[in-house]
């Protein structure tokens, strides 16, 4: 399976609580819902909805799942939150019990075996394994070199400080822009791959 990470982020790095104001408050953040004035049904849309049409299954962090199995359920109805709903999933968490997956068709990967457990699935015959949000799941793929595919929506907006999705390791990781397209609205969606043999 190839891991592809999508994700909203303003210019200055920033990917927290796009959604809205309660998504996520760590560090005073005050800015949720920031991606709403930016978003159209084409371009940006289009993007979620085709990694999605193209996902096999979708890996979260504990975080981003909760926030999801509390919002996409109560869509059914809708194509996309239909897509969402009967998709495989998994959930890397060190607390959550299995008794708390309400959400249709969850897997939880133990915290302590996110990493070999997530090159598992990677290793297996498959489509895209995709993630949206959880900053900290997708910073430690990154820093392991488990990113197959980087798939951002940068937004017109500067956050001054937030959650970001990169490693602070002081490595270098070389990326290749494989497609970028423009919104209306100020929106580039670029698509990044890992060069090899760096």
């Amino acid at each position: 399976m190839h891991i592809v990470v999508s994700e909203f982020m303003s210019l200055d790095g920033v990917v927290q609580a796009p959604g809205g104001p309660e998504e996520d408050t760590d560090g005073g953040f005050a800015h949720g819902g920031w991606s709403h004035p930016f978003f159209d049904p084409e371009v940006v849309g289009g993007a979620f909805s085709d990694a999605l049409t193209k996902a096999e299954a979708l890996l979260f962090g504990r975080r981003t799942w909760q926030t999801m199995a509390a919002a996409w359920p109560e869509r059914a109805g809708d194509p996309f939150a239909d897509r969402m709903n009967a998709i495989p999933k998994y959930v890397v968490s060190r607390t959550l019990g299995d008794d708390e997956l309400v959400w249709d068709n969850t897997t939880r990967i133990p915290g302590d075996q996110a990493v070999a457990r997530i090159e598992e699935l990677r290793g297996t015959e498959g489509g895209d394994l995709l993630v949206m949000g959880s900053p900290t799941l997708v910073r430690t793929l990154l820093r392991e070199g488990l990113v197959d595919e980087l798939r951002l929506m940068i937004m017109p907006v500067l956050l001054g400080g937030g959650k970001t999705l990169f490693p602070d390791d002081g490595a270098l990781r070389t990326l290749e822009l494989v497609s970028t397209v423009t919104s209306g609205t100020g929106v580039h969606v670029c698509t990044y791959r890992p060069v090899a043999d760096q």
